[in-house]
């Protein structure tokens, strides 16, 4: 059984000893989450799964590692956490970017993705884009450390539009309360919000226009992440991610959790979107 934890626990410490050569031996990895639907979830009867997890459960045991121990984590500790060793991956469908590589060492993208927006049934403010947000100074929600917050500030939203939430949970909330115009995450992380929150008087804005950021379309890529020490680990998770990709098992573990075709990554790299 996978085991979830709100406190988890430090990474064993061994002399000598790589943390993919421990994981082995032990048959376990420590994984850390952040309870975001579709990507990484704890379910009600305390197993942990989305999108992320499971890629990462498939991987890992082609790797000869059976099982993952989950530690439930804000997503703006997640990087934090897993340089401190409470855990050893972070499974949440965290974006590729320059910045966090700096931080921790990426695999190799499992899913592309665009943003999404949701507001109050009949959209009152008549919300399409982030410069809609920025131009009306409409109050948004967005999770803390989430990379929408630099989206929304390149798109014009200021410091005192923006409303920063914990989780998903407190998002809707905050819309719901009106204390927000609108809240905005990942396109199936947000259909997984409102598949969940039936009859909550939100809806997604479909007409919604991607945000262009320093001239091109955002379209975001996620993937596990490490710590920059754990090289071979690294390989190792990529090797075996890039098989998934050519069988199109990839897809198949995706698609139960929204993802399609048009959400594949590619033959992008962590290392192309690193230098873009």
């Amino acid at each position: 059984m996978t085991g979830c934890s709100s406190s988890g626990g430090t990474a064993t410490e061994g002399s000598g000893v790589s943390t993919l050569e421990k994981a082995k031996k032990q048959g376990f990895v420590t994984v850390g989450f952040a309870n975001e639907k579709p990507y990484a979830y704890a379910t009600p009867d305390g197993k942990l799964s989305g999108e992320a997890v499971e890629v990462a459960r498939e991987v890992l045991k082609n790797m000869g590692i059976g099982e993952m121990n989950g530690v439930l984590t804000e997503f703006g500790s997640l990087i934090p956490g897993l340089n401190a060793k409470r855990f050893d991956i972070i499974t949440a469908g965290m974006y590729i970017t320059p910045e966090r590589a700096k931080e921790v060492a990426f695999a190799n993208p499992e899913y592309s993705i665009g943003e999404a927006l949701a507001v109050r049934k009949g959209n009152p403010k008549d919300l399409h884009s982030y410069r809609d947000i920025a131009e009306k100074k409409a109050k948004v929600g967005v999770m803390g450390g989430a990379i929408e917050i630099d989206y929304l500030k390149k798109s014009g939203v200021g410091d005192d539009q923006l409303v920063i939430v914990t989780d998903q949970p407190s998002a809707v909330a905050a819309l719901q309360s009106d204390r927000v115009d609108a809240i905005t995450m990942t396109g199936p992380s947000l259909q997984a919000v409102l598949d969940s929150a039936k009859d909550s008087g939100i809806e997604r804005v479909m007409e919604f226009e991607q945000p262009v950021i320093d001239g091109k379309s955002i379209r975001g890529y996620g993937a596990a992440a490490f710590r920059k020490e754990d090289q071979d680990f690294l390989e190792a998770y990529n090797n075996e991610l890039q098989k998934l990709k050519e069988s199109g098992r990839l897809l198949e573990i995706l698609e139960p959790f929204g993802f399609t075709e048009q959400e594949l990554p590619g033959d992008m790299t962590a290392e192309q979107l690193v230098k873009e």
